[in-house]
């Protein structure tokens, strides 16, 4: 049997992704980040370890993304971009539940509104 151990979110500036996605998910580094690679787990209980990788070669955002759950889009999309992300155009489908937002590196992930 498998399971997700962690996912790799590639990044160009380390730091600044260690506070975006720090606060965004409410998540802690697990030890002093490396020059280039930093841990990130959540501030309590179980979750995903979220690794950061700035040793990347290419300055356009990876193919992948995630997908965040919220029970208050709203809130949690202004929130998201109070602390730097930003809207990415995106021609939605009718009644979409989900929002695109780009992290400050431009790596776009959803943040989708499921039921209460």
């Amino acid at each position: 049997m498998l399971e997700i151990g962690a996912i790799v979110w590639g990044v160009r500036d380390l730091h600044r992704a260690i506070k975006f996605w720090s606060e965004a998910l409410n998540y802690k580094l697990s030890r002093e980040p490396d020059v280039d690679f930093a841990i990130l787990i959540p501030q309590e209980g179980e979750g995903i370890q979220l690794s950061l990788n700035a040793a990347v070669t290419s300055i356009k955002p990876k193919r992948h993304h995630m997908d965040l759950f919220t029970r208050d889009q709203a809130k949690e999309v202004e929130r998201l971009l109070n602390l730097g992300a930003t809207r990415v155009d995106w021609k939605y489908e009718h009644e979409a539940d989900y929002v695109v937002l780009a992290d400050p590196d431009g790596n776009t992930f959803c943040v989708v509104q499921v039921e209460p």
